[in-house]
């Protein structure tokens, strides 16, 4: 009887690996497909079959994975992050295996797309407009009223997201993201935003199921790199019951329902306002945090739906937990990872985990990209758990050296 192999179209540094150790667990053999294997240095350390193809052509991917067809039994495709979802989706139409809707993911990942889709079925979202030049961004941010949020239409991690407060930095960012130094992945677009205010929520949904509903907060303005995220997050029974109505509400608005999303969104004066809808699962730290506050396992119940296999989405307890992000406050050389070790054995924490290895250069982005580590922690309740997160992210310490002056030894 040939294996049964789950395959994975690319990955991400965050839920790939997570991906691949719960297909194992589920009895599947993982095959990743790549433009380039090498970028993933998870799939060498846990030796992964990985197979390079030009994951940017359809036609290239269909035939792989019919040749993968011939030796194993493919029980489904997915993948952990966005970018390649929508491709996800028509191999599995192609292949006739459970998926997500291409047409509906594709919309959604179009940040235009999904406010106009949203703004016609009535949620609540920010004052928005597209431009492609500095002269439609400059009439765009007059229109909508300084400051505002400057970000490409198509995109993740906030890369290229920035908070512009007067017209200089808009100016600046405009030629940031016009100027050849961001690296689009499609025609140049930008969104410019409404900077809605107040606490922002992460909101977990697999199907039309509600998981959970995480705060979050970010890093210093004016980029917004998460810097700690908290599950569940404290709200009135009827603050979750608004936020709840309005995430269903971007399902139907979108198309979706299939599967995992995420919604972001903030409580400004008027209420919940959708920032961001995501059409997967959330990558690190929600998953974790879910596992640890309600024992559901999100990726896992994502696979089985991928493979055909009825998930089980209930509560298996209810704790408090939260996530920090290790964030560099200056540029240079990671020469130096202290106490991690002591982190670790503090009663509660669940993980430590460091992204980078010392001698790495920092150079700071504005986004996910800048995240040098994790630590999580969950307690029964969210004092204890603030309390624990605390002392282990005190006794973790590090050091980065400024880059050399060039000529300063001359």
């Amino acid at each position: 009887m040939a294996r049964r192999a789950l395959i994975l179209v690319e990955g991400t540094r965050a839920n790939s690996p997570l991906y691949v150790q719960k297909a194992q667990r589920l009895g599947l053999y993982p095959i990743t497909l790549s433009a380039d294997p090498a970028q993933y240095e998870y799939l060498a350390t846990e030796g992964i079959e990985a197979v390079r193809v030009d994951t940017n052509n359809l036609d290239a991917l269909i035939r792989e994975c019919a040749r993968l067809g011939t030796t194993y039994d493919i029980a489904g495709i997915t993948c952990a992050g966005d970018k390649f979802y929508a491709t996800v989706g028509k191999l599995c139409r192609h292949f006739e295996l459970p998926g997500p809707d291409p047409v509906s993911i594709e919309r959604c990942c179009d940040k235009f797309t999904q406010r106009q889709l949203l703004e016609e079925a009535g949620i609540p979202i920010p004052a928005y407009r597209v431009a492609t030049n500095p002269a439609d961004v400059e009439n765009s941010a007059t229109e909508i009223g300084l400051p505002v949020i400057v970000k490409p239409v198509i995109g993740s991690g906030s890369r290229g997201v920035r908070l512009c407060r007067n017209e200089g930095e808009l100016a600046e960012h405009t030629n940031y993201l016009l100027g050849g130094k961001h690296i689009w992945v499609s025609s140049p677009g930008i969104l410019l935003e409404e900077f809605a205010q107040g606490p922002h929520y992460s909101v977990n949904i697999m199907g039309n199921e509600i998981i959970g509903i995480a705060a979050a907060d970010f890093d210093r303005p004016p980029h917004f790199v998460f810097r700690e995220f908290t599950l569940p997050a404290l709200m009135t029974d009827a603050e979750y019951e608004r936020i709840a109505d309005v995430s269903l509400g971007c399902l139907r608005a979108l198309g979706l329902g299939w599967g995992p999303a995420n919604i972001e969104l903030r409580w400004t004066k008027l209420g919940p306002v959708v920032i961001e809808v995501n059409p997967r699962l959330a990558g690190t730290p929600d998953p974790q945090l879910v596992q640890l506050s309600y024992g559901i396992d999100l990726i896992t119940e994502h696979i089985k739906l991928v493979i055909g296999t009825e998930w089980d989405l209930r509560r298996r307890h209810s704790q408090t937990a939260a996530a920090r992000f290790l964030i560099p406050d200056r540029d240079g050389i990671l020469d130096r990872v202290d106490h991690d070790a002591r982190a670790v054995a503090v009663s509660g924490v669940a993980e430590v985990k460091w992204y980078l290895q010392p001698k790495t250069p920092i150079i700071r982005k504005g986004d996910s990209r800048d995240w040098l580590g994790h630590v999580i922690a969950a307690s029964p309740s969210l004092a204890r758990t603030a309390a624990i997160l605390q002392q282990a992210v005190d006794l973790i310490d590090w050091s980065i050296t400024p880059f050399p002056i060039l000529g300063e030894h001359e």
